[in-house]
């Protein structure tokens, strides 16, 4: 059988990710590796058995061998090379945000439409296990029509630093890096609703709060205690055309006890949690039950998400099915994000209008 020849543009830490779940898979080879710094790329090339190494992602895609690639790259990149993937004849898995603007979005979008080829956005938490029981229950109507949800990801001191807190590389700082996962976790359970209107917040009090000691926490490769110009904290109201709403709050950083992850709807007939641990809520013979399902984990399994993420884009790719997350959910999710932005920069709630 053939193997899908796939690259990888970008070496930072989920390009590794991406590697590993790419070599696990035996319809795959592990093609081409590009990265501005040669080194950083002669080493995963040498670490994962990659043949071609590139630092032109132009010169890269120019190569006709090459069939597919994911994009790991800082945000304000996304748009750029994921247009010229299209363009010389690749799929796309693309990490999320899509890219930084609505309009870079429906640039990807029209190149995508004007091909062949599959676009699949880097929503991960959409292919966790988790994620799929609880779809299953949404869509054989056992929670009734989905009008609630909230979403919520707080870090106390949690600001990666580097692209992350520099808002031309990044578009912002814990909402399009944190919020988009638990937003689009909801949104996606909810039936992916297009949006109508959004009242946001955002703040920045607080900095990265480098100063803080005897407490470890993640920083990234290009981290600058000195540069930080996204924000501490957003939150909003988003109501959607078919009358459901979300409510959202994220952080970098907050005088908070603990960090705190949660993303639960509510139905008519019951409500669903996915984060911290799945759990169902349920109504029978007049009586409310808190159901707990017996599964591996309850909680967010990362490693075997992102697996199951890859090889349902090389699935797509070989036209066995259809992507998850196409590039018309990026559209609305950079909708969403660039709205509540836009809302808290006006102190103003947006409209949207009909589509």
């Amino acid at each position: 059988m053939p193997k899908l020849k796939v690259g990888v543009i970008g070496t930072g830490g989920i390009a590794d990710i991406h590697m590993r779940s790419y070599s696990a898979n035996p319809e795959v080879e592990m093609y081409a590796i590009c990265d501005l710094v040669e080194e950083r790329a002669s080493e995963k090339a040498k670490q994962y058995g990659i043949s071609k190494i590139y630092t032109d992602y132009l010169e890269m895609l120019s190569d006709p061998e090459l069939e597919a690639v994911s994009i790991c790259t800082p945000n304000h990149l996304h748009a750029l090379i994921s247009i010229a993937a299209i363009n010389n004849g690749k799929h796309v898995l693309v990490e999320k945000p899509l890219c930084k603007t609505v309009e870079e979005a429906v640039e990807v979008e029209n190149a995508v439409r004007a091909s062949d080829r599959v676009l699949q956005v880097g929503f991960v938490r959409r292919y966790g296990s988790n994620t799929k029981i609880a779809n299953r229950f949404v869509e054989a109507g056992e929670i009734g029509n989905v009008y609630y949800a909230k979403a919520s990801c707080l870090r106390r001191i949690g600001n990666p630093g580097g692209w992350f807190s520099d808002q031309k590389r990044s578009g912002g700082g814990p909402l399009i890096d944190l919020g988009v996962h638990v937003i689009d976790l909801c949104w996606y359970l909810m039936g992916r609703p297009k949006v109508k209107s959004i009242s946001g917040n955002s703040y920045h009090k607080l900095g990265n709060r480098s100063n803080i000691e005897n407490l470890a926490y993640y920083r990234s490769a290009d981290y600058d205690p000195d540069k930080n110009d996204v924000e501490d904290l957003a939150n909003a109201l988003i109501r959607f055309e078919n009358g459901a709403s979300l409510l959202v709050d994220v952080s970098f950083s907050l005088h908070a006890k603990q960090d705190e992850i949660s993303a639960k709807i509510y139905g008519e007939k019951g409500g669903v949690e996915l984060e911290p641990e799945l759990l169902l809520v349920s109504e029978r013979h007049n009586t409310i039950l808190n159901v707990t399902p017996q599964v591996d984990n309850r909680g967010f399994d990362g490693i075997k998400a992102f697996a199951n993420e890859i090889n349902h884009f090389v699935d797509s790719c070989f036209g066995r099915t259809q992507t998850l997350s196409p590039v018309e959910d990026g559209v609305e999710m950079m909708k969403m994000l660039c709205g509540i932005y836009e809302s808290a920069r006006i102190g103003k709630e947006i409209q949207f209008g009909e589509t």
